[in-house]
């Protein structure tokens, strides 16, 4: 086991790699462990996928607290939504523990937070993982890289106990960030990723799974709720899907391919017209993007159609109009899947209003949709990995 600083810094050398990120079912068990989010301010960004995205918007948040219940099966750690969209929940690392304010992304599978060698601007305002105060870390000789659309990681293998609330997985592989760029104004601590081991730049086991096989949870489900409120009541909860969270019953969706979180969507409408995805297409149910992104040709024709002019990187509309902006429509197995203009215009700082939907340049023949919490603030979201599926329903 190494754990000098001279150790870490001999790999913290080995430099300049590409890093990819692509940043909680409904069975319920006798514990499902609930692990409240933060909706915070954040910049956008782009992203850089494995495979299949390229250039997408992404964004990222901030932090968090925990609350627990003791004697009960249920742990809450509140996720506070502040203003814009990115939501954050709080993990720990180490013993004794270290805690984070983590992303929860279903578009990327590794963890990883900052080391305390990483010395950019952005790690300086992050919470460093220490690791020579935690007697049960232990260091590997591999790195990996993964690179966004304007900004990048680079990070050491690494072991330790991670908590997400009362679940516990020991010597839990994660990347240990030794560099950052491009993140300057994007307040986060790390990324706990939630989709396959395909998808793993490092190759390691993701959380979900190793919790899973060790008998911490009882249903390999996770399910979101992310609250409208812009402070309170967003969650994500492991080992079942909590009813009270939503209207009606779950539309199940199949999976594309067990491989990562994507389904397939019939088609994109407005006043009773197609105006994307008419021939069938892919959508991402992507956790940690805010936004809607499709490729840019479409979205151009879809900020035309709502009357959004550009002002900088964003398209705006009067704020007066937003009440008479016509829904958008995504059916998905043939449910029809409303967004209101409520819903997809936003507010930035000066009260200006904003669309949500972003474009990005398309990469293959496949038409490619991420539906980020924009839709899921509508839709109560609940991923099964056993039957590689994706359940859908109207949020309370």
């Amino acid at each position: 086991m190494l754990r000098t600083q001279t150790s870490l810094s001999t790999w913290s050398q080995e430099r300049n790699m590409k890093w990819l990120v692509l940043l909680g079912l409904v069975a319920f068990s006798e514990c499902i462990v609930k692990i409240p989010l933060r909706r915070v301010k954040t910049m956008t960004k782009t992203l850089s996928g494995k495979n299949m995205l390229n250039n997408f918007v992404k964004e990222h948040a901030y932090r968090l607290s925990q609350i627990s219940f003791r004697g009960s099966n249920l742990t809450i750690n509140p996720l506070r939504n502040i203003r814009d969209f990115f939501y954050v929940g709080n993990i720990t690392i180490g013993t004794p523990p270290q805690e984070f304010q983590v992303i929860f992304d279903t578009g990327s599978s590794e963890l990883w937070v900052p080391s305390i060698f990483c010395n950019s601007s952005t790690c300086s305002k992050q919470v460093r993982f220490r690791h020579l105060e935690s007697s049960t870390f232990r260091l590997s000789r591999r790195t990996f890289r993964i690179t966004y659309g304007s900004g990048r990681i680079e990070a050491l293998v690494v072991h330790d106990t991670v908590r997400i609330g009362d679940l516990v997985s020991t010597d839990q592989q994660f990347g240990l960030c030794l560099e950052e760029s491009g993140f300057e104004g994007m307040r986060f601590d790390g990324v706990l990723g939630l989709s396959y081991t395909n998808i793993s730049p490092s190759g390691a086991i993701p959380i979900f799974y190793k919790l899973k096989n060790e008998g911490a949870i009882s249903e390999p489900v996770f399910a979101f709720y992310l609250s409208k409120d812009e402070r309170e009541g967003s969650v994500v909860m492991f080992g079942g899907a909590d009813h009270r969270y939503y209207k009606g019953e779950l539309n199940w969706i199949p999976l594309m391919k067990a491989g990562d979180w994507s389904v397939h969507m019939d088609r994109i409408s407005m006043k009773r017209k197609v105006i994307a995805c008419s021939g069938g297409c892919k959508a991402l149910v992507d956790t940690g993007s805010s936004c809607i992104v499709g490729p840019s040709t479409l979205v151009n024709n879809i900020w035309k159609l709502i009357g959004a002019t550009p002002q900088g990187s964003e398209h705006y509309v009067s704020c007066s109009a937003v009440n008479s902006l016509p829904s958008i429509i995504f059916t998905i197995k043939s449910n029809n899947y409303r967004v209101p203009g409520q819903a997809y215009i936003l507010k930035d700082s000066r009260g200006r209003c904003f669309t949500a939907f972003k474009g990005h340049q398309q990469s293959s023949s496949t038409e490619m949709w991420i539906l980020g919490d924009v839709f899921l603030r509508l839709y109560f979201s609940v991923f099964d990995r056993r039957k590689d599926r994706i359940g859908l329903a109207q949020a309370v």
